[in-house]
């Protein structure tokens, strides 16, 4: 058993890996899913993210048979304990795919860095958060640049728009209560992961079904291609492994900071982006706001992430910040 101090303030190896780990994990699925969704036109990202769920499910439940892992076994306070963790994380999963296939790769990683004024906002509410002047500076940045993007988009789809701020909500509220819900001595990170997709997935089934939009994923044509099957596995797997590595970043670190290494992601899925894919008109204006909102977002990670990896001193007259808190 780990001593309490040590729980609660992970080692500075512990917080780098599993950023590094988040961010892997983010940056692929981004990929494999535009290749599926827009390369391919694979109609149904209700599916793609039931899927997903299923291989959450199914490795976590067998992973706890073989006791490689513990959570606890359900009984009737669960519920009351995950709220409203599951809403959020079926937004979350949905509308984040939704968006995927409806903006092209640069847009969506601008668009979705609103993520980061929104979990700043919701740590500052929720946890008691506060947060320096250069943080707050870069964070305009962001949203300035992101702002003049928007409004210079040639290939602007106000659905894609619609579904993109919806995830960034989604995804700031799940990442901050997900901090909130992790509490070892009662779910612990996979009995989150676990019961978040269990609760879900039935709903999301019976939305997908009525919607016509599992008819439209099994009238596809490609079921026979390899390659597309291949894909649509890795995705599957890729599911899980992001909503394990948001769990583990958030755990060893904070809400923000999964946030902030997802902003670094997004500035090399940005650029890739522009040159696969084959939907990103370029503008003068558009590339500018992207630039603009990349630098900020680069700014603002490093200064957020060397503010966590930083070493905690015991004299120091701050108390253990609600983040390392378990």
């Amino acid at each position: 058993m780990e001593e309490p101090d040590t729980a609660r303030q992970p080692s500075r190896l512990a917080r780098l890996l599993s950023a590094l780990f988040y961010g892997t994990c983010s940056f692929l699925i981004v990929l494999v899913n535009k290749a599926l969704l827009t390369t391919y036109g694979f109609p149904s990202p209700i599916v793609l993210g039931i899927g997903q769920m299923a291989t959450t499910i199914m490795i976590l439940y067998v992973s706890k048979l073989k006791k490689i892992i513990h959570f606890p076994d359900f009984d009737k306070k669960i519920p009351g304990k995950l709220f409203p963790l599951p809403l959020l994380y079926v937004g979350n999963h949905i509308s984040g795919l939704s968006s995927t296939s409806k903006l092209s790769l640069p847009m969506f990683t601008v668009l979705r860095k609103f993520t980061i004024p929104l979990t700043l906002l919701l740590e500052a509410v929720i946890l008691g958060k506060q947060y320096s002047l250069n943080i707050v500076l870069s964070v305009l940045a962001i949203v300035l640049g992101a702002f003049i993007a928007a409004g210079s988009d040639l290939a602007f789809n106000l659905e894609g728009y619609i579904f993109v701020f919806l995830n960034d909500i989604f995804t700031a509220a799940n990442g901050v209560y997900t901090k909130q819900k992790m509490d070892p001595k009662e779910l612990g990170k996979y009995g989150v992961l676990f019961y978040n997709a269990c609760f879900m997935i039935i709903p999301t089934v019976i939305i997908s079904v009525s919607t016509g939009d599992f008819q439209q994923a099994t009238e596809f044509s490609h079921w026979k291609n390899v390659l597309f099957i291949i894909q649509f596995l890795l995705s599957c797997l890729l599911g899980f492994l992001l909503m394990y590595s948001t769990v583990l970043c958030s755990y060893y670190n904070s809400a923000l900071t999964t946030a902030v290494v997802g902003a670094i992601k997004n500035v090399s899925v940005a650029y890739i982006g522009m040159l696969v894919g084959g939907d990103y008109i370029f503008s003068l204006l558009n590339f500018i706001g992207l630039n603009i909102c990349m630098a900020g977002g680069l700014r603002y990670s490093f200064l957020t992430l060397n503010s966590q990896l930083k070493p905690k001193q015991p004299t120091d007259e701050e108390s253990v910040p609600l983040d390392l808190k378990s």
